[in-house]
């Protein structure tokens, strides 16, 4: 495990206030190869990353079961493995490895004493201070911080979408298999404009007109009892949930997969869609461009696909224990 420097914080004193009642600011986090408290790690305004968008991340999900008293860190090792992918991408040089991340992440959480749901961010990028646009001959800085979270949308009602006037970027242009900190605002323009038009998110297609993926998850649609979703060649994020999904999809309701260019046509007459992701998890769409998705409303296969990939997140299904790190 990577050597930890404690920097003390009153946060952690035994008549602290337990975290969840805390601002982010207090928790713990890793910056830099030191624990210290949120408020502490600070970047200065001329940081590369902060300029020019040269960073990237992974968001990660732990899983509180209260039954078991255990928190579960859900593909941990896979998300580090991406990120680790991500820095290679942009010249960062990470200073841990993956085992270390693993660690390191772990004693954070545990720290924190987290009794909940919670969400894990690192963060690569280039820091220091300068206005030279550029990769190589820039310092690089690392971080990890934690803070409780629950849904990020609403996982039950439905969301309403609308196919996005912004195209997805593509992969030449930016590496989008990647989560690149400054390509972002490509999402941040597609569902800032659904969400001013009464939408609940966005849906990207590529430059050629294909569907893509949401703002910052991957999308699946029902058709003739298939699960259907575009490829990694349509821009899209390789999605660790993706493919937790497609497998829970295969083993627990037996559905075909089939991976393929989807027209953006095939939203408007498909049986079911939703959206997956770290953020949303498994998220029904009820409605696409003001056109209702089968009933209206979220579908069997939908919901059943949601339930059992909740069981497997929080350690209720033995045969996914291998997706789950404990953390206590």
């Amino acid at each position: 495990m990577a050597q930890l420097q404690d920097t003390p914080s009153t946060a952690a004193t035994e008549d602290s206030v337990p975290l969840k009642t805390w601002s982010l600011e207090d928790s713990l986090v890793f910056f830099n190869g030191r624990i210290c408290p949120m408020r502490e790690a600070t970047v200065s305004v001329a940081a590369p990353a902060l300029n020019y968008g040269t960073g990237c991340f992974e968001g990660i999900r732990a899983y509180w079961n209260p039954d078991a008293g255990q928190l579960y860190a859900l593909k941990l090792r896979e998300h580090y493995e991406r990120f680790t992918q991500s820095c290679r991408m942009l010249k960062i040089d990470l200073p841990h490895s993956v085992d270390e991340l693993c660690d390191v992440t772990l004693e954070i959480l545990r720290r924190n004493e987290y009794r909940e749901d919670v969400y894990i961010r690192p963060l690569a990028f280039k820091g220091g201070a300068s206005i030279k646009l550029r990769l190589r001959g820039v310092p690089d800085e690392f971080a990890i911080f934690t803070f409780p979270f629950g849904n990020y949308v609403d996982i039950s009602a439905g969301l309403s979408v609308q196919v996005s006037s912004w195209r997805r970027i593509s992969d030449n242009a930016i590496p989008a298999r990647s989560k690149v900190t400054g390509a972002y605002i490509n999402s941040a323009l597609a569902v800032d404009d659904a969400l001013e038009a009464g939408f609940d998110e966005a849906i990207f297609l590529t430059a050629d007109g294909h569907v893509s993926e949401g703002s910052s998850c991957n999308v699946f649609l029902v058709r003739d009892g298939k699960l259907i979703t575009p490829p990694v060649t349509a821009d899209i994020l390789e999605g660790i949930t993706r493919l937790a999904v497609m497998q829970v999809a295969r083993d627990t309701l037996g559905l075909e997969v089939v991976e393929r260019d989807v027209d953006r046509t095939e939203l408007y007459v498909a049986h079911e869609i939703f959206f997956c992701g770290t953020g949303v998890q498994v998220s029904p769409v009820t409605k696409v461009d003001g056109r209702a998705v089968g009933t209206g409303r979220p579908g069997d296969l939908t919901t059943r696909l949601q339930q059992a990939y909740f069981e497997a997140a929080r350690g209720s299904d033995p045969r996914y224990a291998d997706w789950l790190t404990p953390v206590y």
